[in-house]
């Protein structure tokens, strides 16, 4: 009821604002009957103009409203194709690349996150009444490096303290690697996209001294066609390293984050071992 009052009372407001804007340009564009001639042909410019005046504003409006009817979309695709299609496609295909990397990444790391102490307790309470083999079926399927881990010291928990601490080592230096598999990858596009817009900067700037000496003179126009497709592919490309920046920052701290559980959850496997052998 109160948004229906509210909209009734804007649309009465419009409405009044409307018809005292009609009062009032009616009144000032209108001539006194009886006015002398020449008051009527000093006020024939003025009028005039206004009218020219409220010609304009009108057609700014559209053409205003035209032009952001697109919004960001139209934007950016009139500044694709004035960047030079074949350069500004080449830093496009790294934005791709780059974000199917992170989008990997982030998916693999996010399910590979576990609730690691819950983990380790659940280990201790089995191997403590003496179900190894529960506790090793509880890692097999439980997804994640921190299983992964335990399980490996498990199955050597036969074996000597030293033996089963040098196994779970290399087995977490191998979980760590698959974390921070295809970051490489990532880097490389980071690093290739503002390069490409460098490249296509050099090669605006080699196209415009191109035109400049086919027409024999420094004409601004020449000129500007060149550096506007330079600095526009540098700034996409800046843009793209940008975006791949956030997105691979954001891994590295989820990998830092399940490389603190793996070194954690190895303590506590050793300490569980140790104390039940």
């Amino acid at each position: 009821m109160r948004n229906f009052v509210r909209c009734h009372t804007l649309a009465a407001l419009c409405i009044i604002a409307l018809m005292l804007f009609t009062t009032f340009g009616a009144s000032a564009y209108a001539a006194p009957a009886d006015s002398a001639q020449v008051a009527a042909e000093a006020a024939v410019p003025t009028v005039q103009q206004d009218a020219d005046s409220a010609a304009v504003v009108p057609v700014e409006i559209a053409e205003g409203a035209e032009n952001s009817g697109g919004g960001l979309h139209k934007i950016l695709k009139e500044k694709f194709i004035e960047g030079n299609a074949s350069f500004m496609s080449l830093v496009a295909l790294a934005l791709v690349l780059g974000l199917a990397f992170c989008i990997e990444r982030i998916i693999y790391l996010s399910l590979s996150e576990i609730n690691a102490k819950k983990l380790m307790q659940d280990i201790d309470q089995k191997v403590s009444a003496g179900d190894v083999e529960g506790a090793k079926t509880l890692c097999r399927n439980t997804r994640g490096p921190v299983a992964s881990i335990c399980y490996q010291g498990l199955m050597h928990i036969s074996e000597s303290l030293d033996d089963i601490e040098r196994s779970v080592s290399g087995y977490g230096t191998v979980q760590a690697a698959n974390l921070e598999k295809g970051c490489s990858w990532i880097k490389l596009f980071i690093a290739m996209a503002p390069s490409l817009g460098f490249l296509g900067t050099v090669i605006g700037m080699v196209m415009s001294f191109d035109q400049i000496q086919q027409a024999g003179d420094i004409s601004p126009t020449i000129v500007a066609s060149g550096m506007k497709v330079a600095l526009i592919t540098t700034i996409f490309g800046i843009i793209v390293a940008l975006i791949l920046q956030v997105f691979y920052n954001y891994i590295l701290s989820k990998v830092e984050h399940l490389t603190s559980q793996m070194e954690e959850s190895a303590v506590t496997l050793m300490d569980i071992i140790a104390k039940n052998k």
